[in-house]
């Protein structure tokens, strides 16, 4: 190996953040080629974990230093969600000892690339492609930072939005209403917004009736008149008790 080589591999070495994959097209636009990676990977530098992606040779890289290389490298909306980003944010901990699941969710037509799906982070990820806010909405997102980084994550308010997408696949009622009781903090202003260009009519009748029936002190200063809820019925549960206010139905243990 030349001196140069030597050289390159010091400075990104020095310049790689811990704890974070490096995708080989990001590596080649900074003049890395396959060649030079090869060479790099052989002399124990790096490690591939997957075709296109590599990782410091024994760096500790766990899933979300995945999703550092698919939002910052790759330029995808892919971000950790739903339940997900209110457990990392500390508003669901007490669920669940360990996070033992992660939900990432995209907007409609973005994949994960192969080298995140099939690679073992310890965890089983869940990502969904979803519609659920347009593409031009920008915000409900927040700044996570995890070790010598930071990725994009749902703010609180459209976590709940898209934990609510997720039931009844992922989560029971009951699980959602109990991680709804927390969050006596959400911002009027954003959940408004949210619940103006939201995709889902189940989603935001679900939204609206649990924290109506929570009393939740920001669900007052909602602009009701400005949601559209859509017409009919929508039995959201089996056999459940029909809440005449919101049109769908809730278990029975919950009615008002």
């Amino acid at each position: 190996m030349t001196d140069k080589n030597r050289t390159k591999i010091k400075q990104l070495i020095n310049e790689w953040s811990r704890g974070t994959i490096n995708t080989a097209s990001c590596l080649k636009k900074r003049g890395f080629h396959y060649n030079l990676l090869a060479s790099y990977k052989s002399h124990g530098w790096i490690e591939s974990i997957g075709d296109g992606a590599y990782k410091l040779y024994n760096d500790n890289v766990d899933w979300l230093g995945g999703v550092y290389a698919v939002q910052n490298q790759l330029g995808l909306t892919i971000h950790p969600g739903g339940k997900t980003a209110l457990e990392l944010k500390g508003l669901a901990h007490y669920l669940s000892k360990k996070m033992q699941k992660g939900f990432l969710l995209g907007l409609r037509g973005e994949k994960l690339p192969t080298w995140y799906k099939n690679y073992d982070w310890g965890i089983k990820v869940y990502y969904s492609a979803v519609k659920l806010f347009p593409k031009s909405l920008q915000s409900g997102y927040s700044e996570y930072k995890h070790k010598e980084f930071s990725i994009k994550i749902s703010s609180p308010e459209r976590a709940a939005f898209e934990m609510l997408y997720h039931y009844p696949k992922y989560h029971t009622f009951d699980e959602c209403y109990k991680i709804m009781e927390n969050l006596v903090g959400l911002r009027p202003k954003v959940c408004q917004e949210l619940l103006e260009n939201c995709n889902s009519i189940k989603v935001k009748r679900l939204f609206l009736l649990m924290a109506d029936y929570l009393e939740h002190p920001w669900f007052d200063d909602l602009n009701m008149g400005k949601i559209e809820l859509g017409s009919g019925f929508r039995a959201l549960v089996k056999n459940g008790a029909l809440d005449n206010k919101y049109k769908i139905t809730v278990p029975k243990e919950y009615k008002r």
